[in-house]
């Protein structure tokens, strides 16, 4: 009868053990309760965990002003203003599909949106669309803000996005922009200003502990930013980092040969 070498038994079990990389979870924001066409607004300070993430929410009640996130269905291309700023500028959805919709405050103004997971992921990426009330303020001007690409269609506007990954320590580990409209082109027939769900690739950001987020303009006063900061975000695809086991495992099966090494010379 063939013996196999007890050694062999524990390397084969080490190589069982070894990290596979987890299939990409996406979280899709559908197991949130709530009905069509309406949105999720927590009026105080709070969080909203869903798929392993967690949603920052701050509520100022003296002011009845907020930042970070809200969950909604609501979708809407003609509606302006801000009593509309809960709804995404999107053809798909129809008041079916729950996403986060997000508000990112004028500085000193409230805390900035931004998503925390429970283990550290990689990201593979997310979709993202303008709210229909920076949508059309952009298309339109409104009160504040200024129509985008003025009066001669020639002015070089854009309202961009960036996405900013942190580590467990809270360091940058990358930046992703994502332009929401563009009207740098020479071409005037270029600009664009986003009206629909687009997929926008994070696997830039490496492995990431947390997300931040900032807009910028091109329509800025002397108060700062005039285009209304908000945008949204659905399907975010993100892959749990396994728990580096392989280095552990391969040191114990050297430390394992040596020491029947070490027997059979003894």
């Amino acid at each position: 009868m063939t013996r196999i070498p007890r050694i062999t038994h524990i390397l084969v079990a080490a190589a069982v053990l070894l990290p596979i990389q987890a299939a990409a979870d996406v979280i899709d924001f559908e197991n949130f309760p709530l009905s069509a066409d309406s949105h999720y607004f927590p009026e105080t300070d709070s969080v909203i965990d869903i798929g392993g993430a967690r949603f920052n929410h701050d509520y100022a009640e003296m002011y009845g002003s907020w930042s970070g996130w809200v969950v909604s269905n609501e979708a809407d291309l003609v509606t302006p203003g801000y009593t509309n700023q809960f709804s995404a500028y999107a053809t798909s959805g129809n008041g079916q599909n729950n996403y986060m919709l997000a508000y990112v405050p004028v500085d000193g103004w409230g805390e900035a949106p931004s998503i925390t997971f429970a283990t550290p992921v990689t990201l593979d990426g997310a979709q993202f669309a303008n709210t229909t009330y920076a949508a059309l303020s952009m298309q339109q001007g409104d009160d504040f803000a200024k129509r985008f690409g003025g009066d001669s269609g020639n002015d070089p506007d854009y309202f961009v996005l960036s996405i900013i990954g942190h580590d467990e320590l809270g360091g940058v580990t990358g930046t992703v922009d994502f332009h929401l409209a563009d009207f740098r082109f020479e071409d005037n027939m270029l600009d664009y200003i986003v009206g629909d769900w687009t997929q926008v690739d994070l696997s830039p950001l490496g492995t990431v502990s947390s997300l931040s987020f900032n807009m910028n303009s091109s329509d800025i006063s002397a108060y700062g930013i005039n285009t209304p900061l908000y945008f949204a975000l659905d399907n975010l695809s993100a892959s749990p980092v396994p728990w580096p086991a392989a280095p552990w495992l391969y040191g114990s099966g050297l430390a394992l040969l040596g020491l029947i090494r070490r027997r059979r010379t003894a």
